[in-house]
């Protein structure tokens, strides 16, 4: 079986990529995928993974697990998305890095379907506005503790990714901008379920409706559903000249509002994760979707 492991990051995806496929199943049983409910697995992957200890599950352990979240249903393919599997939030930014528990946490991921193939699936986003995302959305963390660690020259994403790749060999890792998520949601979620693009998913959309007028997607759809695309350059160009116009203004800008961050330091961050990026793109056994 293959089991896709779509792992954050915390402050991309607030489990918007589930939403959009379960409006799908129909489909996907068709085609022998299931995207089965959080509620499903979360709980149990995390106790299961606890009694392991990182050691690799049994094969009695792996079907009893799998049989419990699916019900006795046999798909090819398992899709399971939850942010916390790259590691909770209080070691996100654990010691100014990002993610540095990236490794062994998927590690643990890989271990509890040893007999199974496994990938990886990651959205990042530029550590300007990912941190103080992360830091807004999670008060409960002491937020001066977590400025006074860290180290803005030491958040590389393609650190985290080259972790994972390390502790996981045989894991391909699929990566994307979250920056560019609204372009190249269809694409994410026919690389995600396996499934060639050329079948229509419902729910491609969802992520440019967030940030464009009400006409302008009521607009869009009624194009795209006249004027199919050809290719998914020729979709991405709809898409990017329907934004261009119905954008919601300063929906696509973010306002940093940080304690000690000057705009030279906001440009510096920018300036390195686009620098980063070309380096997580040449790391072997990554796919790097971008627009």
């Amino acid at each position: 079986m293959q089991i896709a492991f779509h792992i954050g990051a915390h402050c991309t995806d607030e489990d918007q990529l589930v939403k959009s496929l379960v409006k799908n199943t129909q489909i996907f049983t068709e085609q022998g995928v299931a995207v089965p409910g959080p509620s499903r697995y979360r709980q149990l992957l995390t106790e299961v993974s606890a009694k392991l200890a990182g050691s690799p599950a049994s094969l009695e352990t792996q079907d009893m697990v799998l049989e419990q979240i699916l019900d006795g249903t046999d798909p090819q393919r398992v899709v399971f998305s939850f942010e916390n599997y790259m590691s909770g939030p209080r070691r996100v930014l654990e010691s100014g890095m990002l993610y540095p528990a990236a490794g062994e946490k998927t590690r643990i991921l890989r271990n509890l379907f040893p007999a199974h193939e496994i990938e990886f699936f990651l959205a990042v986003r530029d550590p300007a506005t990912f941190v103080p995302a992360f830091v807004k959305k999670h008060p409960e963390l002491d937020a001066t503790q977590v400025m006074g660690q860290l180290n803005p020259n030491g958040m590389i994403w393609s650190d985290v990714v080259r972790d994972i790749r390390e502790e996981n060999p045989d894991c391909p890792v699929t990566v994307w901008c979250n920056e560019d998520t609204p372009l190249l949601w269809p694409e994410i979620m026919h690389r995600i379920t396996g499934l060639d693009m050329s079948l229509q998913f419902k729910g491609g959309l969802d992520i440019i409706a967030q940030i464009m007028q009400r006409e302008g997607v009521k607009r869009l759809r009624a194009y795209m559903a006249e004027h199919q695309p050809q290719s998914e350059a020729q979709r991405r160009r709809v898409l990017m000249a329907f934004l261009g116009k119905y954008a919601i203004e300063g929906a696509v800008e973010e306002e940093i509002t940080l304690p000690g961050w000057t705009a030279d330091l906001v440009d510096e961050l920018t300036r390195a994760y686009d620098d980063d990026m070309a380096e997580l793109a040449r790391l072997p056994g990554v796919s790097f979707v971008t627009t």
